[in-house]
């Protein structure tokens, strides 16, 4: 079988294009991200020293809180200068790709994958990425996902006021229908998943009673707009907290996960 290619695009993105180091702690909807996934994966990890495998785990964000805490992490990236970066907290790191994974069977008490399932837009590239997972996570192991909410691209582009323009709403048109963005505006190629497509691609994977989450919940985009239109730093303000609150609050509510920017689908290895 032929090794996978990550789209070079993917790789120029990441490598020059874009600082995926300080996404989760520049804007706040970004450190809401951060809280939010490490708060929810807290609830579901088992207890440290389980050995962890942070699957496209970028510069390390979550690896850096998982080390912390005293877990033992290995991160895949396929971008070299995420994984130069990542060493720098205390987790293990090398290049590797999702759909094929440099583990053995069954070696690792939970595997995270908190970027790779928007960047396949194949499904069946999703299905190999999940079933690596499913194969290199202990029978009883946590598997965690992460996908880009359908919806998040309406949100968004309201926030920074141009969803008007006429090129961005036939784009975003586009993506609302097939889950298809084609990465020709400010993002790279990607998949957009509605919270049952990501349960239903977890369940297919072999994972039981998958679990999905609205990470920043249904406040995101009002502290996004907030902060884009001020020009001033709300992580530390009162909106900020009011969004982590409406995103705790909104967790009794299915109905409000397709209002919140990702999805987490977390589920155990049978």
């Amino acid at each position: 079988m032929a090794p996978h290619q990550v789209p070079p695009g993917i790789i120029d993105f990441y490598t020059s294009g874009y600082d995926e180091s300080a996404r989760l702690t520049k804007n706040a909807d970004g450190v809401l991200e951060l809280v939010r996934t490490r708060e929810l994966l807290r609830r579901h990890l088992p207890p440290a020293p389980a050995k962890v495998l942070d699957v496209g785990g970028g510069p390390g964000a979550h690896a850096r809180w998982l080390v912390e805490a005293g877990y033992e992490v290995h991160l895949v990236d396929p971008v070299e200068r995420h994984v130069q970066e990542a060493l720098e907290t205390g987790a293990t790191a090398e290049q590797g790709d999702a759909r094929a994974l440099p583990a053995g069977d069954a070696t690792y008490d939970a595997v995270l994958l908190l970027g790779p399932l928007y960047h396949l837009t194949d499904p069946a590239d999703r299905k190999a990425a999940l079933a690596e997972a499913r194969r290199v996570v202990r029978p009883g192991g946590l598997v965690a996902a992460a996908g880009i909410n359908r919806y998040a691209p309406l949100f968004e582009h309201t926030a920074y006021a141009h969803l008007h323009h006429p090129a961005i709403g036939e784009s975003i048109v586009e993506s609302l229908a097939t889950g298809v963005y084609d990465g020709r505006r400010g993002f790279t190629e990607a998949y957009f998943h509605t919270p049952e497509e990501l349960a239903a691609e977890l369940r297919d994977s072999g994972c039981e009673d998958p679990v999905v989450y609205g990470i920043e919940g249904p406040a995101w985009s009002l502290l996004k707009a907030t902060e884009q239109h001020t020009g001033e730093s709300l992580v530390d303000s009162p909106l900020f907290e009011s969004a982590l609150a409406a995103a705790r609050l909104a967790e009794a509510h299915p109905e409000l996960l397709a209002a919140s920017s990702h999805l987490l689908a977390v589920g155990c290895h049978p």
